[in-house]
């Protein structure tokens, strides 16, 4: 069993956008040659059902079909499903649900109806954990002000309810107080815009955003980003980063839409309550995009 199997949230595992129709349907059949398309192009997995695949607009019967769309089109391995929720009950059904596809892994943020306090944390992630799947946990502090400071981290890890964490604060003191504390417990680089920072500090994977439309030079930074090339992952990142900021700004989904539908891809519309790009906005994107085509990054 190689690492990566035996720690199936290693490596680059890409939160996927969703396709949608003119309707704003599923096309599902779109999704799983999308999710196919990223592992041939070298990606090691892909992550259905978080922020980027606006699973919050999704109905159950959607949700549940996507990460089935994912398990056929790449294997059960190489997929890890976000499965947040309001509620502990349902993001244990979730879970619950992604092992019964056949899932490896699932990703799961903590309670974020509220302001969760550290005891309604460590029960929401232990109610979830008895669905006998590994969990990532996502820290989105911006997003769902619920910190997963570097401490309370270490003890749900010490008390077996995580594997991992995806780190989104975009804080990179941060892994070295996680790799002191819970020195077992994988860090993920969560924001695109920090992916050279955290990758230096140890990072043993990244759910990515941006290979959604340029997977192979995605890949091709982060490998040498982790394994020391500075030359190349200096470059890389320089010339990539004004793409990869876009994932830490609120209108991440529609950039990235945007962006592969700029490379030939299949990025399209989003669903309410998100709406276009502002004209500056979209043409920023457009303008990043072209440039990394041109320099023949797709």
């Amino acid at each position: 069993m190689t690492v990566t199997e035996h720690r199936p949230w290693r490596g680059v595992l890409v939160a996927t956008a969703l396709p949608f129709d003119d309707d704003l349907r599923v096309d599902h059949s779109r999704y799983a040659e999308h999710c196919a398309w990223l592992v041939e192009n070298g990606c090691d997995g892909v992550v259905p059902n978080g922020s980027l695949g606006e699973y919050q607009v999704l109905t159950p019967e959607e949700r549940a079909k996507v990460v089935e769309t994912a398990v056929s089109a790449v294997g059960g391995a190489r997929v890890m499903p976000g499965v947040a929720a309001y509620g502990s009950a349902e993001a244990r059904r979730w879970a619950e649900q992604a092992r019964d596809a056949g899932c490896a892994s699932v990703m799961l943020l903590p309670p974020n109806a509220y302001r969760a306090d550290e005891r309604s944390v460590l029960a929401h992630y232990a109610e979830v954990a008895t669905a006998g799947v590994p969990i990532v946990a996502y820290n989105n502090p911006i997003d769902t002000k619920v910190d997963l400071v570097p401490e309370l981290l270490a003890r749900l890890h010490a008390e077996g309810h995580i594997h991992a964490v995806k780190e989104f604060s975009g804080d990179v003191r941060r892994a070295y107080r996680i790799a002191e504390l819970a020195p077992e417990l994988d860090l993920l680089i969560g924001a695109d815009d920090v992916l050279l920072e955290l990758a230096l500090a140890g990072a043993k994977g990244w759910v990515a955003g941006y290979p959604n439309a340029l997977p192979r030079e995605s890949v091709r930074l982060y490998r040498a980003a982790v394994s020391g090339d500075l030359d190349t992952a200096k470059e890389l990142y320089a010339r990539l980063h004004p793409l990869l900021r876009w994932d830490s700004r609120v209108e991440f989904v529609q950039a990235i839409k945007l962006s592969m539908d700029v490379v030939g891809r299949h990025g399209g519309p989003v669903r309410p309550p998100r709406v276009p790009l502002l004209p500056e906005q979209e043409a920023a994107v457009r303008a990043a995009t072209e440039k990394a085509v041109a320099a023949g990054w797709a």
